[in-house]
C-alpha cells in the first residue's frame, strides 16, 4: 500500500478479507446488507396485509393470525437468543484480553479520561437536539383528544419505575457483588465494571500467573464467535419475521394516528446522525460515506432486532475488521458503550417526554427543561440494551414532570418502531467511539492484543 495512507486503513488492508467479520471465526456475504434490506421490505409488507386483512377460512382453520405472527417472528428470536447466549462470556473475555494482553497500565486511564467525558457530551448533544426539534414541531397539538381519551380507556399497561435511590445508592449498587444476580435482571454495566476490575487485575500480576487465565478468555472468545456465526445465517430471515410481527401487531392505523410524533423522533434520530458524522471526519479524521457504508449490516440487524447488547458482539466485529479499530479500543468501547452510551434512547425518551406535557397542557420553565435534559442524561446511564426497555426509563422521567405514568400507553402502539430506530443510534453512537478513540488513543503495536482470536 501506497506510504502515507491513514494508519486504519492500512490495518483493514493487511490484517482482513473484505467478506469476513471475525478473522476465521464468522464470515459472511458481502451482499449480506442487500439480504437484510429486502427481509426488512418484505417483513413489513407482509405485516401490513396481515394487519389489514383477514387470513383465508381455509388458513384460519389451521391456524390463526397471532399464531402465524409467532412462528414468523420464530427466526428473530432464535437469532436474537443465540446472541444473548454469548453476550456474557464475551463481555468478560473481551475486556479483559482487551486491558491484560496490552501490556500497558496506562490503557485504561488513558481511554477512561477521554471516553466519559466523549459519552456524555455525546449523549448531552443527542437530548439538546430532541428537545429542540419536538419543542419546534409540537407534534402533541397534532394528536385529537378523542385518540388521547379511547386510549386511556381501552389500553392497559403496567408502568413500573426505578428504585428511588440516593445518588450515594446508586453509586454503591454499581459494584458486582452478585454475578448471578447481575446477570438475571441484565445488569450489563455490573458485568463491564466486574471485567474491568479482573482485567487490571491480571495487568498487575505476572505473565506467567495470567498465562493460563489469557489462553482460556482466547477460547472463551472464539467460542463465542462461532456461535455469532450461525447466527448470522439466520440474520435475512430472522430481520424478515420480527419486521413482519411486529408490524401486524401495530398495524397501519396506529402508525399513521402518531404520524407527526413519529415523524419528529426519527428527525431527530437522523440529526444526531448527522453529528456523528461530523464526529467521524472531524475528530476521528475518517470519510463519512466509508464509515456508514462499513457499518451498514449491524445497523440493519439493530434496527430489526431491536437490541443494542444482542448485536454486541457483531459490532465489536465490524469495529475491528470494517473500521480497522485496534482491538484493544473496541473491545473496551463497544461492551462499555452498550451500557452507558444511549444518545439514541436519550434523544427519544426526552421527546417523548416533552410530546406528552404537550398533550396533557403541561407547561414546562427554563429550570424544569434543564432538569429534564439533565434527567434523561443519567436515566440513560446504564439502560439495558433490550426491547421495551426504554418505557421503563421513561415512566420514570415523565413521573418527575407532571405527566400521568398512564400517558404512556398513547405511544405504547408505536414505541417498537422507535424502538427499532434509536437502537440503529445506540449502534452507530458506539462504533462512533471507537473510530474516535482509535485516533485518540496512541499505543505502541506491540501492546496490542493478539489478533489470532480476534
Amino acid at each position: 500500500m501506497v506510504s502515507g495512507f491513514p494508519k486504519w486503513l492500512k490495518r483493514i488492508q493487511q490484517s482482513h478479507d473484505e467478506q469476513r467479520l471475525k478473522s476465521d471465526d464468522v464470515r459472511f456475504s458481502p451482499y449480506l446488507w442487500l439480504y437484510i434490506l429486502i427481509g426488512l421490505v418484505a417483513g413489513f409488507l407482509v405485516g401490513i396485509g396481515l394487519s389489514a386483512y383477514d387470513l383465508p377460512d381455509f388458513i384460519q382453520n389451521v391456524i390463526t393470525k397471532d399464531s402465524l405472527s409467532e412462528w414468523l417472528a420464530l427466526p428473530g428470536y432464535i437469532f436474537i437468543d443465540l446472541l444473548k447466549m454469548v453476550i456474557i462470556p464475551l463481555i468478560m473475555s473481551s475486556i479483559v484480553l482487551g486491558i491484560a494482553v496490552s501490556h500497558n497500565k496506562d490503557f485504561l486511564k488513558k481511554v477512561g479520561l477521554r471516553i466519559v467525558p466523549y459519552f456524555i457530551v455525546t449523549t448531552a448533544i443527542a437530548i439538546t437536539i430532541g428537545l429542540g426539534i419536538v419543542n419546534f414541531v409540537k407534534p402533541g397539538a397534532y394528536i385529537d383528544s378523542s385518540l388521547l381519551e379511547s386510549t386511556m380507556a381501552t389500553q392497559e399497561i403496567e408502568v413500573r419505575t426505578f428504585d428511588d435511590l440516593t445518588v450515594p445508592q446508586r453509586i454503591r449498587n454499581l459494584i458486582p457483588v452478585n454475578l448471578t444476580q447481575a446477570e438475571y435482571h441484565n445488569e450489563l454495566l455490573k458485568i463491564v465494571i466486574f471485567s474491568i476490575i479482573l482485567g487490571v487485575v491480571m495487568l498487575n500480576m505476572q505473565e506467567k500467573k495470567t498465562r493460563i487465565a489469557i489462553e482460556f478468555a482466547h477460547f472463551v472468545q472464539s467460542a463465542s464467535m462461532k456461535v455469532v456465526g450461525w447466527a448470522i445465517a439466520l440474520a435475512p430471515y430472522a430481520v424478515f419475521g420480527l419486521l413482519a410481527s411486529v408490524t401486524a401487531k401495530v398495524g397501519f392505523n396506529a402508525i399513521s394516528s402518531m404520524g407527526v410524533y413519529m415523524a419528529t423522533v426519527i428527525g431527530g434520530l437522523l440529526g444526531v446522525l448527522v453529528v456523528y458524522a461530523l464526529i467521524v471526519f472531524l475528530l476521528a479524521g475518517r470519510n463519512p460515506f466509508f464509515f456508514f457504508a462499513a457499518i451498514r449490516d449491524v445497523q440493519l440487524l439493530a434496527f430489526s432486532t431491536s437490541t443494542s447488547s444482542g448485536v454486541m458482539p457483531i459490532t465489536m466485529s465490524v469495529a475491528e475488521t470494517r473500521l480497522g479499530v485496534k482491538p484493544s479500543i473496541s473491545r473496551f468501547i463497544v461492551p462499555l458503550g452498550a451500557t452507558i452510551n444511549m444518545d439514541g434512547t436519550a434523544l427519544y425518551q426526552g421527546v417523548a417526554a416533552v410530546f406528552l406535557t404537550q398533550v396533557f397542557g403541561i407547561e414546562l420553565t427554563l429550570m424544569q427543561t434543564i432538569l429534564l435534559l439533565v434527567t434523561t442524561i443519567g436515566a440513560s446511564i446504564g439502560t439495558p440494551g433490550t426491547p421495551g426497555v426504554g418505557l421503563v426509563v421513561l415512566a420514570t422521567i415523565v413521573a418527575g414532570i407532571g405527566v400521568p405514568p398512564e400517558g404512556i400507553a398513547l405511544i405504547l402502539g408505536v414505541d417498537r418502531v422507535l424502538d427499532m430506530c434509536r437502537t440503529t443510534v445506540n449502534v452507530t453512537g458506539d462504533l462512533t467511539a471507537c473510530v474516535v478513540m482509535d485516533r485518540w488513543v496512541h499505543l505502541p503495536e506491540t501492546e496490542e492484543p493478539e489478533s489470532e482470536s480476534a
